[in-house]
């Protein structure tokens, strides 16, 4: 059975790191594009960084870039996504999936995806 668990998630103050994980079950992560998304409150759910199934491919949205990191472990089948210099706007609960798509298709289309973790939630706030 497959089974995405996103982990990480809490409370941080602005400027501030957080680190979440996705620890996947009941497939061969090895063969699939990982993705994190993000749904704040009233907002619809966007992607925020996607990775391909080599690692070698990835894909941040434009609010991220320079401050978020996505990687993979193939071997622990958990896909991470580091957060740093975290803003208030950032606060949203975190969703990681997966698909046999291109990073940019994948993280530009969150419509389509099928197979999400019940996801984590961060706050930044002072």
């Amino acid at each position: 059975q497959l089974q995405l668990v996103e982990s990480g998630g809490g409370l941080v103050q602005p400027g501030g790191s957080l680190s979440l994980s996705c620890a996947v079950s009941g497939f061969t992560l090895e063969f699939y594009t990982i993705g994190w998304f993000r749904q704040a409150p009233g907002k619809e759910r966007e992607g925020v960084s996607c990775i391909s199934y080599s690692g070698d491919r990835t894909n941040y949205a434009d609010s991220v870039k320079g401050r978020f990191t996505i990687s993979r472990d193939n071997a622990e089948n958990t896909v991470y996504l580091q957060m740093n210099s975290l803003k208030p706007e950032d606060t949203a609960t975190y969703y990681c999936a997966e698909a046999p798509l291109s990073v940019e298709n994948m993280c530009a289309n969150p419509r389509r995806l099928r197979n999400w973790g019940k996801g984590t939630l961060v706050t930044v706030s002072s």
